[in-house]
């Protein structure tokens, strides 16, 4: 299985989602909710958009672990990615937050679900360095080539260079920061709105790089290793085209699929030829959700992918007796040749 694209994801679904008045000043792509729609239409309209994405990556065969949350005084907690990571080893990364109201975001039954599910060696907290005003806002802030550890950081103030060299030191990635603008000269707010990495595909807008000569290494490196690299422009970044992510799903007959998450609106941007493109090693699952994008991020920002190994699923109580009880009509022989199996 490709290290890259995990088979487990978290979401939250969270019941009080509003566009954070918080986030407006730097995030390009925020929007206000449509004029006369109230506080609870536009709520009742991104809990249904959440659960059509939660639905369509169980019916690719992805595990999804949703958290209720029915806090209203953390508008966008629906974008978990914002604060945590985690990695191959049994590594997870806590991230310090830049707007104040998302801090609270953080939550410790997330982190003892991971503990309790999978393998967990080491929680890594970096929010300690909020009130020096240095921020790193996870996958948001990055977009991690975990096959070829490089961390893909846009700079800006929720993206510290110290604090993202001070990860990947941590973590083990290369760090690859660079200027990223848009035509009015607007530094991008998030990574992962320009672009994304998948295993054998990524989609970049290089083209928001004005660096000439930083911009061919960032090409040079998302494909050194033969990843085709499909170009989007500054249009399709904002229809959110680059805020994908690559999972790995199951076949109802249990075959591994390797899929592309993105939001129909994203798809819709694409040409023919794009899609042709990322189509060639993994299949692309597209959901609406407009209500959600007014926040500025869409179904990259929604999904904290799971890179750990699991831990052994334990067997109820009633069935461990029923197996105990055959056993004890039907020892196993010493060479294990016998297995019982209860109903």
């Amino acid at each position: 299985m490709s290290a890259q694209a995990p088979s487990a994801v978290i979401l939250i679904r969270a019941k009080r989602f509003t566009p954070n008045p918080a986030t407006a000043a730097d995030n390009a792509f925020q929007s206000d909710a449509p004029a006369g729609q109230s506080e609870d239409a536009t709520a009742t309209r991104a809990l249904a958009e959440m659960d059509a994405l939660a639905s369509a990556l169980k019916d690719a065969g992805v595990r999804v672990h949703v958290f209720e949350d029915e806090d209203h005084t953390r508008p966008d907690s629906v974008f978990p990615n914002n604060w945590l990571s985690t990695h191959a080893g049994g590594n997870i990364a806590v991230y310090p937050m830049y707007a104040s109201n998302r801090r609270h975001e953080r939550r410790a039954d997330v982190l003892e679900m991971l503990k309790s599910s999978y393998r967990v060696q080491t929680i890594i907290d970096y929010s300690g360095l909020e009130p020096d005003g240095i921020f790193l806002e996870g996958t948001g802030a990055m977009v991690l080539d975990h096959v070829s550890r490089v961390a893909y950081t846009a700079r800006s103030h929720r993206a510290d260079t110290h604090v993202l060299e001070r990860f990947c030191t941590d973590f083990g990635y290369e760090p690859m920061a660079f200027d990223a603008v848009d035509s009015d000269g607007v530094p991008v707010y998030h990574t992962n709105v320009i672009g994304c990495v998948g295993t054998d595909v990524a989609l970049f807008a290089l083209g928001m790089i004005p660096d000439l000569r930083r911009r061919e290494e960032v090409r040079e490196r998302l494909s050194v290793n033969g990843r085709r690299v499909v170009e989007i422009t500054e249009h399709q970044v904002r229809e959110f085209a680059g805020n994908a992510v690559e999972l790995c799903g199951r076949t109802p007959e249990g075959k591994r699929r390797y899929i592309m998450a993105m939001s129909a609106r994203a798809r819709r941007s694409l040409s023919p030829e794009q899609v042709e493109a990322i189509e060639e090693s993994c299949e692309i699952v597209d959901v609406e959700i407009p209500t959600i994008e007014l926040a500025g991020g869409s179904v990259r920002c929604m999904i904290a992918g799971v890179h750990l190994d699991r831990r052994p699923l334990e067997a109820p109580p009633e069935l461990t007796e029923a197996v105990e009880a055959i056993n004890e009509d039907h020892p196993v022989t010493p060479d294990g040749r016998f297995v019982a199996i209860a109903d």
